[in-house]
């Protein structure tokens, strides 16, 4: 059997661009060992109080803004369970403006639908005032996160996120632990929120912050321990950007992506898209030296995060990163799977809207823009006017397996991402990857990616561009599983 050291050593880098035929995952394997089982757990109660707290974070150089937070504690709650554990969930709007409805999406949890946290598709709204209960068991451990999903684009903006941790997968303890979430804010020189949607922006990759931060600091810096393996959770929760991250100063590899274990494989870079999370293992240096993780997708590279080591090294030897345990989701069989293709594009064309549908009938304006600049198989997300949901992108049978061809026939990146689910790559006609699961997948311009999934769940699932502003200008879909 080969070790760790030798897969980590023979692995390719990730995320170069390639003009070739389909190429599939780049070495064959899943990552060792069982899956871990759920245990008997306990019951975590959670209240998410969404409301206006101005707070001047770090990286507000001292001037309060207007956040929309879901606690008067933190800017970003940190939620951790284990395996097992059930996590009861009280939402309560406070929110005042007129109309500002929410709902909690679960991102990357395969969550029953009722669950899921979308307005019209799964729930009712939650308008100003009201509240509402989630109740459910995490089936996977990972990292995930939750978020709204109506007037996405401003309620990310103002802050109403957070992050979800669900533990259980290591098979050998690391030496240490960082949460770290990278976004960007958009704020004008006047010291105020600019505009978190423009026509400019939607149309094109994004309307991009002006000041960015790492868990709310704009020069994020952390100490960890020297000579040691430390395990990074690393969240792009920014509306619009993409980060190409890589590591100066340590070895390191990445043990899961989107929250599923991988074969661990070095990092040379790593594209994230919104909402995507990857998990890095690191080698740190000796007492005193320091790590950069950096952002190498700007003209001048940023640093997401400084860490410098401190005290007697904990670990000799060569890096030989401990993997993760292999995830729960189903095994796709590929034997006779039924192909669906879904291109990706812009488009001003609105779509018809069939019937709605008689649990929550219409859709209001905040779900809704005046612009569709984004579809989906040349269907886009209704525009404002329209009081009915569309029809789904595609019809599924319970229990069968499924390939999704993804075309992004754009001159934009778009990260796909899909409810309920987590896919399998198979293979891209532009980038070379390592066998994975996700639940965002990051296309290129001109990419053909193929992914496949058993569709286990029964329901509609939201799939969508998870940069926000082409999610709200149209490039937002469902697909029924029955």
């Amino acid at each position: 059997m080969p070790t760790r050291r030798s897969v980590l050593a023979a692995a390719c880098g990730a995320g170069a661009l390639l003009a070739a035929p389909f190429r599939p995952a780049r070495a064959e394997g899943r990552p060792p060992g069982a899956p871990a089982e759920p245990r008997p757990g306990r019951t975590v109660d959670l209240v998410l109080d969404a409301a206006e707290r101005p707070q001047a974070l770090p990286c507000f150089a001292g001037k309060p803004l207007p956040l929309w937070t879901f606690s008067a504690d933190t800017a970003l709650p940190i939620v951790r369970l284990g395996l097992g554990d059930r996590l009861r969930t009280r939402l309560v709007n406070g929110l005042t403006r007129p109309g500002e409805h929410l709902a909690i999406h679960w991102h990357g949890l395969r969550v029953p639908i009722a669950q899921d946290g979308v307005p019209y598709i799964s729930q009712r709204p939650v308008e100003p005032g009201g509240t509402c209960d989630y109740d459910f068991v995490p089936p996977d451990t990972g990292s995930f996160f939750f978020h709204t999903h109506c007037n996405t684009v401003e309620q990310l903006g103002r802050g109403l996120a957070g992050l979800l941790i669900v533990e259980g997968d290591e098979t050998e303890p690391y030496d240490g632990e960082l949460v770290l979430a990278v976004r960007d804010w958009r704020i004008g020189e006047d010291g105020g929120f600019l505009p978190f949607l423009t026509d400019t922006g939607a149309g094109n990759a994004g309307s991009f912050g002006t000041v960015r931060s790492t868990n709310g600091e704009a020069a994020a810096r952390f100490e960890v321990p020297a000579g040691a393996d430390v395990r990074i959770r690393l969240y792009n929760v920014d509306p619009t950007r993409i980060l190409e991250v890589g590591v100066e100063g340590a070895e390191a590899a990445v043990v899961a992506i989107d929250g599923h274990a991988v074969v661990p494989f070095p990092l040379a870079t790593w594209r994230m898209g919104t909402a995507m999370r990857i998990d890095l293992v690191l080698r740190t240096p000796a007492d005193g030296a320091s790590v950069r993780l950096i952002d190498w997708r700007v003209a001048e590279p940023w640093t997401i995060a400084t860490l410098v080591a401190r005290g007697a090294p904990k670990r000799r030897g060569a890096f030989d990163p401990a993997p993760l345990r292999a995830s729960r989701v189903p095994e796709p069989d590929l034997r006779g799977a039924e192909t669906l293709r879904f291109e990706f594009a812009s488009t001003a064309a609105a779509a018809a809207v069939a019937a709605t549908d008689e649990r929550f009938p219409g859709i209001d304006d905040l779900c809704l823009s005046d612009r569709t600049f984004w579809s989906i198989n040349k269907t886009t997300w209704p525009a404002d006017g329209h009081h009915a949901l569309p029809p789904p992108l595609a019809v599924l049978r319970r229990g069968a397996t499924y390939v999704f061809e993804l075309s992004n026939i754009s001159k934009q990146f778009h990260p796909i991402h899909f409810h309920g689910f987590a896919w399998r790559f198979l293979s891209s006609d532009r980038q070379e990857l390592p066998p994975h699961l996700a639940d965002t997948v990051l296309l290129v311009p001109r990419e053909k990616r193929r992914v496949a999934f058993v569709a286990d769940a029964p329901g509609d699932w939201m799939f969508h561009c998870h940069l926000i502003e082409h999610q709200e200008t149209g490039m937002m879909g469902y697909v029924r599983v029955v």
